[in-house]
């Protein structure tokens, strides 16, 4: 999710630091202590998911314990980076989707390959899937997506747009008809919701070919989508230029925004509004695609794999298969997250929200899988360049400007 990729910093560093464990290949059950840690990150994952884990690892491996040490979204990369490389490494980790290309490639954690079929195989989310490969091994298997959707004030929007073009239209119209409120909260630095309006329209962030990168925001079909999100910064939102979307439900709450986009899990954020005159519960929408049907939007979510170091790796591989298991990955469908399984789908429920959030899954894409694309984010790369499109910059020129240092970034 958004929220987990604040937190990426100095990744060239950390690949150097991890490349040291790439010869691990963990110790074996009668070396280890009978204890497997389990890093998992921010309160995403509910309590009965987490009690469902403990208990069902210690009745199926009898004289083991299994403890869950909840970490941080900020400094993670940090964190695992120094941690997966001691000799007091956590067994099993989570780390967010576009994190995993920066772990698996330098040996932090373990090949889970022959694990593959059991944790689901084809039916695992094929994105994620991606994410955690390398060289045509499996390390990080999906733990739970999170795709955008838009939630809108019903007291103005009471069905979703046929197309792009008419979303673009209706916040633009909805922004000039109601002065002081966004048609669509649209930050500055949010590139998040930026995306779809470029894979939408033809484009790429970047395209490997061969042994290089070719970043391509400034193809004619990326600036074309670039443009609608120029157009919606800045005649359709009133969020700042210069601002992040950590919380886009805030202005919406308070009345300021009519709109919003953000991942399938603010809906309870968004319901739940504590202001002195809340507005209705939104309503749900998947983004449209250009010629109908759900957008390509941003997936987020998170990956969970082995680490290289861990003590005891058959004990880790039984509670990994616990973890994506339909019992547990069932729990988070009927929180509200995306289940790792496409057979879980129904999980969600049978709400409007919930088809909405099936719908905007289902043609979810990532971002480059790059080792190196953490660095690029790392960088802030996207938030400076999309703070200029909202200021009003030469979009071409912008584009032209950031596909360099796109390419200097993956192909340095």
């Amino acid at each position: 999710m958004n929220k987990k990729l604040g937190a990426l910093a100095l990744l060239g560093a950390s690949a150097v630091v991890l490349a040291g464990c790439a010869g691990g290949s963990g110790g074996t059950a009668d070396e280890a202590s009978d204890e497997i840690r389990v890093w998992l990150v921010g309160t995403d994952t509910p309590q009965d998911a987490r009690d469902y884990l403990v208990e069902t690892f210690e009745e199926d491996n009898p004289g083991s314990t299994l403890v869950i040490e909840e970490q941080t979204w900020e400094g993670l990369v940090d964190k695992l980076t120094t941690s997966l490389s001691s000799s007091d490494s956590p067994d099993i980790v989570e780390f967010g989707n576009t994190q995993a290309p920066a772990f698996t490639s330098v040996g932090a954690l373990l090949d889970i390959s022959d694990i593959y079929e059991d944790l689901g195989g084809d039916d695992l989310l094929p994105g994620f899937v991606e994410a955690g490969s390398y060289d045509g091994a499996f390390y990080a298997a999906p733990l739970y997506s999170g795709a955008r959707v838009v939630f809108a004030d019903p007291a103005f929007v009471q069905a979703a747009p046929a197309s792009l073009d008419a979303y673009v239209a209706s916040a633009k119209e909805l922004a000039a008809a109601n002065p002081g409120k966004s048609g669509i909260y649209f930050a500055g630095q949010d590139w998040y919701n930026a995306l779809p309006f470029i894979w939408e329209n033809g484009g790429e962030i970047a395209v490997q070919d061969g042994d290089e990168w070719d970043a391509q925001l400034s193809s004619a079909e990326s600036v074309k989508g670039l443009m609608q999100v120029q157009e919606l910064m800045t005649t359709a939102s009133l969020a700042p230029k210069d601002g992040d979307n950590a919380e886009p439900w805030t202005p919406y709450c308070e009345g300021a925004s009519i709109q919003f986009s953000a991942p399938n899990w603010a809906l309870g954020l968004a319901s739940e509004c504590e202001t002195p005159a809340p507005p209705a519960a939104p309503f749900v929408y998947a983004l449209p695609g250009m010629t109908g049907g759900p957008a390509q939007v941003f997936a987020g979510g998170s990956n969970i794999g082995i680490s290289a170091k861990s003590a005891n790796p058959e004990l880790a591989k039984s509670a990994l298969e616990i973890i994506l298991s339909d019992e547990f990955q069932t729990i988070y469908g009927e929180n509200g997250l995306i289940p790792a399984k496409k057979s879980l789908a129904s999980t969600l429920g049978d709400t409007p929200e919930a088809q909405a959030f099936t719908a905007a899954a289902s043609n979810a894409k990532l971002t480059p899988a790059s080792p190196k694309w953490a660095d690029v984010e790392a960088a802030r790369v996207l938030e400076d360049f999309f703070v200029k499109i909202a200021q009003g910059g030469d979009v071409a020129a912008l584009a032209a400007e950031v596909d360099t240092k796109i390419e200097d970034i993956l192909n340095g």
